[in-house]
Order: C-alpha cells, then sequence, then structure tokens
C-alpha cells in the first residue's frame, strides 16, 4: 500500500508539472466547456487528455451567513461530518475506500458558499463519484460521529479564543456588519453548537444542496461524454431549487476607528479595513492593480517598502481586496512588536492618504500589470486549482472566455483610470484598525472587550 501510493504520488507530480508547462507555454490554447448532462446537470470543464487524474469542485450559494442565528456554526459542522460515513458505510468504512482508493474529498464553509471537492486518479474515478454522491445525498450524522465533531468544534472555539489573528478577523466581521448576517461566527459559539442536532444537520443537507445554486468546475483527463454521465449518477437527485436565505446586501460600516483587544503577547497584530468594490464594478480592475501597487505586490508595493524594507518594523505587510456577495472589503494587515504597533499604523495610513493624493508613476503601472498578467499561470498548478478557479468564474459571471481576456483587462487600465480610482474609492479618514496585543502609543482608541 505504500509502494502504490508512492507511485501515485509521483504521477500526480509530473502531472501538475505538465499542466504548468502547457499552460505557460501557451494560455491561449485553455479550452472552457460547457457541459450538461442528459438531466440538465451543469458544468465547466477544462479537458487534458494527458492527465490520469480528474478533480471536480463545486459550490453551493449558502454558506455561514445563512446558518440560523441560535445555530451558528452549523454550516462547519455540517462540512465536517460529510466524509464521516454515508449510505451503508460507517465512518471508518467510509474513509478506509477513500484511502484504499487514493481519493480526496473534503468540504469547505465561507461566509457565502459551502463547497466540496474530489480528486481521483481515473482508475478509481467511478468509485470517487459514487462516493462524492453518498457523501451529499446520503450523509450518516451517526451519533458517535455528531458528537466526536461536536467536541473536536468547541475544542477549536476555545483554542481560537487566543489566536490573535482570528479575534481580529471576528472583530473586523462585527465591526463592519453589526447586526448582519456576516457577523456571524463561521465557527459557531459554545452554545450555538451544542444546540445544534442531527435533524439541523439533515435538513440542513436536504434544503441547501440544490441545482439552482450550484456551480460545478472539472479539470483533467476526462471527455464531455464521460463528464455528462457522472454529472447524472452524481447530482441529478439533488433538489433543482433551493430554498434561498433572505440576506440583503450592506456597505460596510468604516469610520475611521482604532480598536484594541488586549491580549497578553509581545507582538501586536494589526488588521484594517475600508469599502472595497463588487467583483463586477467596472472599477474592479483598476482596483486590483491599485492594491498590488498599495499592499498586494509583496516585495514590490510601497506597505512593503515602507514597513519592511526602510524600517524593519514587520516580516510581512499586505492588503488585498474582498469582494463578497452582499458587500466588499478592502482589507490589510501586519504584525509588529507592541513599541511600534503605533508608528506601524501612522506609515499605513500615510500611504493610504498618499495614494489618494499623488500621482501613481507609469512605472508602477506598467509593473503591476507585468506582474498581474504574469502570475497568472502559476494559479494552475494542479487539476484541483483549476476546478476550484472554474468554480469561482461561475460564481462571479466572467464567461468561459475570461481566461483569454483577463490580461487584456488588466492591460487597459491607464494611469487616468488609477488616479480617478484612488480619488473615488480610497478615503484615508475611513481606514479601520484592528489590534490585537498590548499595543503603546496608540490615542483614541476603542476597547473590545472579550465575549
Amino acid at each position: 500500500m505504500k509502494h502504490c501510493s508512492e507511485i501515485d504520488n509521483k504521477i500526480i507530480f509530473a502531472c501538475v508539472l505538465c499542466i504548468i508547462i502547457c499552460f505557460t507555454q501557451n494560455a491561449r490554447a485553455v479550452e472552457i466547456q460547457q457541459v450538461i448532462s442528459s438531466r440538465g446537470v451543469k458544468a465547466w470543464l477544462l479537458e487534458d487528455r494527458m492527465l490520469p487524474i480528474t478533480s471536480i469542485s463545486f459550490s453551493v450559494l449558502s454558506g455561514a451567513s445563512a446558518d440560523p442565528v441560535n445555530k451558528a456554526g452549523l454550516s462547519k459542522m455540517v462540512s465536517l461530518l460529510l466524509d464521516e460515513g454515508a449510505g451503508e458505510l460507517n465512518s471508518k468504512e467510509f474513509k478506509r475506500v477513500l484511502e484504499n482508493r487514493s481519493i480526496k474529498m473534503s468540504f469547505s464553509v465561507s461566509k457565502d458558499y459551502f463547497s466540496g471537492s474530489l480528486k481521483t486518479l481515473n482508475r478509481s474515478r467511478i468509485k470517487a463519484f459514487e462516493m462524492l454522491k453518498l457523501a451529499i445525498t446520503e450523509p450518516r450524522f451517526d451519533n458517535v460521529d455528531v458528537e466526536r465533531i461536536r467536541s473536536q468544534l468547541l475544542a477549536e472555539i476555545a483554542s481560537k479564543r487566543k489566536d490573535p489573528d482570528h479575534i481580529a478577523k471576528e472583530a473586523m466581521w462585527s465591526i463592519n456588519f453589526p447586526d448582519h448576517p456576516y457577523a456571524s461566527k463561521t465557527l459557531g459559539t459554545d452554545r450555538s453548537i451544542g444546540a445544534i442536532t442531527k435533524y439541523d444537520l439533515h435538513d440542513y443537507v436536504e434544503k441547501r444542496f440544490a441545482l439552482s445554486n450550484m456551480r460545478i468546475g472539472v479539470a483533467g483527463d476526462i471527455t464531455p461524454s464521460e463528464l455528462a454521465a457522472l454529472l447524472d449518477s452524481t447530482f441529478s437527485q439533488l433538489p433543482k431549487l433551493q430554498v434561498k436565505p433572505i440576506i440583503e446586501s450592506i456597505q460596510p460600516s468604516v469610520r475611521g476607528d482604532v480598536y484594541v483587544y488586549r491580549l497578553r503577547q509581545s507582538q501586536s497584530n494589526i488588521l484594517f479595513s475600508h469599502r472595497g468594490l463588487p467583483r463586477d464594478h467596472p472599477d474592479y480592475y483598476g482596483a486590483y492593480i491599485l492594491n498590488h501597487i498599495l499592499g498586494g505586490g509583496s516585495f514590490t508595493s510601497r506597505l512593503y517598502e515602507e514597513v519592511r524594507e526602510k524600517r524593519g518594523l514587520a516580516y510581512s505587510v499586505y492588503s488585498y481586496l474582498l469582494p463578497m456577495k452582499y458587500s466588499a472589503l478592502w482589507v490589510g494587515g501586519a504584525s509588529t512588536d507592541n513599541l511600534t504597533a503605533s508608528q506601524t499604523i501612522q506609515i499605513i495610513q500615510n500611504e493610504w492618504g498618499r495614494i489618494h493624493k499623488e500621482q501613481i508613476t507609469q512605472q508602477e503601472l506598467s509593473s503591476a500589470q507585468d506582474n498581474i498578467t504574469g502570475s497568472l499561470a502559476l494559479r494552475f498548478d494542479s487539476t484541483s486549482s483549476i476546478s476550484d478557479i472554474l468554480v469561482a468564474l461561475q460564481r462571479r459571471k466572467l464567461g468561459v472566455n475570461y481566461i483569454d481576456e483577463r490580461n487584456k483587462k488588466f492591460k487597459s487600465v491607464t494611469l487616468e483610470d488609477l488616479r480617478r480610482i484612488a480619488k473615488k474609492w480610497i478615503d484615508p479618514d475611513f481606514l479601520d484598525f484592528i489590534v490585537v496585543g498590548q499595543p503603546e502609543g496608540l490615542k483614541d482608541v476603542k476597547t473590545l472587550n472579550p465575549k
């Protein structure tokens, strides 16, 4: 068994290398196909006949923000239980099949989506899809497994209470989206996790997993006709329509405040947030470039230069756009010594203001465009990442030709566009900071209390 696993790993490594080489040499040769099965199940496929593996990803528009208020963490709990037994197979039997066939199956949850993925060598493909069907249509939720996963979740919740990054992120959600489902805790609370019943778990699967809000992406060595048959056998039994949760769109409640959560540690973990752009906004590509210049360009960004290179205040500093289904944020962060937290925040505020007021150079624009367009192939490093991308393209309604059109959109952004977008979307007076640690030198802060 160990020898077979080593051979499988070598095959997978060779396949990944083939994907990167082929995509890098001829990105325009990539053809995304829309596959519709005889029973109406839809998927996007990126086919590569050289690869002996197939990966499938799917997501349903029903994430943690759709959990009932008193059952926060329900989506997370379901995601941890779907591979803990299904059909006639208990947890150990189910996982033994996956292991013996070298099948990788996983499920995850975000604020907006419940997602699943499957990766298999082609010799086990039919069995792999059968196992996925069992997981999403006949999960067992045996009492012993439910209580074990409940205990694991409660232990994770307890450990996260001392995790500075987690504390900062939870505070960001509650501050920016008060009284909105985005403020609910993805992991849940002690009380909400304790209140989840076996009925809740089954009800979740029956009502939320529906074809109307499911997006499926597939990559690897599989033809459209082969995929169509597997789509029917795996997904066609799901309900056609989903009972959609009612969630309203919301603007983040940023005010330009600094919040401090006192935690005994030598470092201050800093998270900052600002209003962002919807993914379908015409200014998004320009804003993406602007963010690359500001803090998204790793070793080339202004924040990295000012915070890390010139002053050595933090090992890393970053920013990124976070478009969501019902809102959008512009987020960033850094970790620094408690003694230099105030200085680090001041520099970030200064750079936020500088990019708003001062002109961006042609060199900065050209460099950012080259980095963004040149890095596209690196995202296609495995069939799993490709299938994930295909799902994301569908969720964002970007079209099957997006990969060919993407770089043109970034290259078409001008200096005038960037200056206009910086003036319109960046406001240094409305940049919130959340600091977890024992920072010194900060004034006019708002204290966050443990909950």
